[in-house]
């Protein structure tokens, strides 16, 4: 009875699981610490719908799946308002605030915003700005992400800049990650399984050997060997 118990609910979590992805994958690609108000509370509500007949075997799974459906549906129906109606975007995603205008700090807004000072330092660290002073503008996205604009005089000098050509950098496909070859990105970077066995050959190595390794499409390549264990 114990046996058909933990097999009822290890399907039971599977199914869930896969599930839960699709959905999540249906809503769209998005970074936890990059989601609006709305997607992170159905992201939220659908976690704690499965665990509920996770832990109860006697919930039929139905009774958890319609409502995820419909949260999915409803996320759906929202990000399609959102982008016809800009008031009902403000609305339900806010809109971006600007803390630092013009190279000073607006104290009232940092306390609406309850941002602490600190808070904002660390923002600001993330960015690799360590002195506020050198900031121009810095403006707080409806995700809650901090956006930083520097003064001219702190700003990074790019080649262009300093009127000096450059060649356009490529895309560095993996090619081969934790030992096996990944063939999805051989168009993009002008390769072929082919070649890159020559190259690991030529460079006295066994694939099995090499933790990553990437090519670009000018046929340069970088190789990271796996570190004896």
């Amino acid at each position: 009875m114990n046996g058909d118990f933990m097999f009822v609910t290890l399907i039971r979590t599977v199914i869930l699981y896969v599930f839960a992805i699709t959905s999540i994958r249906i809503m769209g690609k998005r970074q936890i610490g990059e989601l609006q108000p709305s997607d992170l509370v159905v992201t939220l509500l659908i976690s704690q719908i499965i665990s509920i007949p996770i832990q109860d075997t006697d919930i039929p799974l139905v009774n958890t799946i319609i409502p995820i459906f419909l949260l999915v549906g409803f996320e759906i129906l929202t990000s399609v308002f959102n982008m016809k109606s800009i008031k009902f975007r403000r609305f339900m995603q806010g809109q971006p605030v600007v803390i630092i205008n013009n190279g000073k700090l607006d104290q009232k807004l940092l306390k609406e915003l309850r941002f602490t000072v600190d808070d904002l330092l660390e923002s600001l660290r993330q960015k690799d700005v360590f002195d506020i002073s050198q900031v121009q503008y810095a403006i707080v996205e409806t995700n809650g992400q901090l956006s930083v604009l520097l003064k001219a005089e702190y700003d990074v000098v790019t080649r262009e800049d300093l009127k000096l050509s450059s060649e356009p950098q490529g895309y560095k496909c993996p090619v081969i990650i934790d030992g096996k070859i990944i063939e999805k990105d051989f168009e993009i970077c002008n390769t072929s399984k082919k070649e890159i066995e020559k190259t690991v050959k030529k460079e006295k190595l066994e694939i099995k050997e090499i933790l990553l390794m990437t090519v670009d499409s000018a046929g340069n390549n970088t190789i990271i060997r796996k570190e004896n264990q």
